[in-house]
């Protein structure tokens, strides 16, 4: 459908359906944002993820991928560059449902588009800066993301999840009830390392997919060298033991950026419950998937991964939006999570 005969809730169904695509817990957490401030939230999400699949695309060259990380960029102050931009990509190759959410990138611009002013230049300044940080990492190694140290590893998380952290920041600020100035400047003073230690997680959960399927490697060099292996090695058998104990640092990072994203939950006040929730269902799943990287080997074999079950997903949905409008009750949820996983009905509550 061309975009002139397209309206904008067309345009917004067609977000709304992809997003479990790309994300399923984002799609479940971004329910709890009502009206204008879970369409702002919806389409600055989806727009980092389109600048995800192009990073993360495994054919793309470094220059491929310039010309179009430079053609996304335009699309924020273009409305035609942003209706051409999913033919601008068409060749973009990746996860299917990546791939399909590029295809539709004109409908989540013209969502975009539809917001408040304060809340595009929110959105506009936070992606511009994600996406310069992709590219210096795209440039920096061309022939696939390597890590070397953990300064660089810090410096990535900050460019692809600490951008997040402001980018959902301001738009509290803008559009959400109950955030005034001293809540804000709170906020924003722990927004990196919410968005940091979410996305620690993630990458060490996907160890395995990230390198057989996107080329990447993000644990760093230097760490896997002090343990006796290396990027070449990451997934062999014979160094499990070794690349296990060098993955023990980083669980202890996740773990510390995670009490720092507890306590940004704890931050937003009850007049916000929304914004609560939505921040809140994340770090449990965080809080979950940590407990479970901590014991396990699964993400160090080819294939391989670490996910928490459907059951505790579930359980966490129901439990979470309980015991958040609590800062004591979410304390406590916190850290039953962390001892096993969770029971419909755990014995805190019972």
């Amino acid at each position: 459908m061309a975009q002139a005969e397209r309206s904008l809730r067309e345009a917004e169904r067609m977000c709304r359906t992809i997003l479990p695509e790309v994300s399923r817990t984002f799609a479940l957490s971004i329910r709890c944002l009502p009206g204008e401030l879970g369409r702002a939230v919806l389409a600055g999400y989806l727009l980092c993820r389109i600048a995800d699949t192009v990073e993360d695309d495994p054919a793309a060259t470094p220059e491929r991928k310039t010309e179009l990380f430079q053609a996304f960029i335009l699309c924020f102050d273009d409305t035609a560059a942003a209706d051409a931009y999913p033919r601008t990509a068409i060749e973009l190759a990746g996860a299917a449902h990546d791939v399909h959410l590029v295809q539709y990138s004109d409908c989540v611009f013209q969502v975009y588009r539809s917001l408040p002013l304060a809340a595009q230049a929110a959105i506009k300044e936070w992606v511009h800066e994600m996406v310069r940080g992709m590219q210096s990492f795209v440039q920096r190694y061309p022939g696939g993301i390597r890590i070397q140290t953990l300064g660089e590893y810090r410096e990535y998380c900050y460019y692809v999840a600490g951008t997040v952290g402001h980018l959902l920041t301001e738009l509290w600020r803008e559009l959400a009830p109950g955030i005034g100035r001293a809540t804000y400047t709170a906020l924003r003073d722990r927004c990196v390392s919410f968005g940091e230690a979410l996305q620690t997680v993630n990458i060490h959960k996907d160890i395995a997919w990230d390198a057989e399927r996107e080329n990447a490697i993000y644990i760093p060099s230097d760490t896997l060298s002090a343990h006796g292996s290396g990027h070449g090695t990451l997934l062999s058998p014979e160094h499990l033991a070794r690349n296990r104990a060098a993955l023990d640092p980083f669980v202890e990072l996740a773990e510390a950026g995670l009490a720092d994203a507890l306590e940004y939950v704890l931050l937003v006040p009850k007049r916000a419950f929304p914004v609560r929730v939505f921040c809140a269902l994340p770090v449990l799943f965080a809080y979950a998937t940590t407990r479970d990287l901590a014991r396990s080997t699964a993400m160090l074999h080819a294939g391989g991964g670490v996910k928490i079950s459907r059951r505790e997903v579930k359980a966490l949905m129901l439990l979470g939006p309980l015991a958040v409008a609590s800062d004591y009750g979410f304390r406590r949820l916190v850290e039953r999570v962390g001892r096993a996983p969770l029971t419909l009905i755990p014995s805190f509550i019972s």
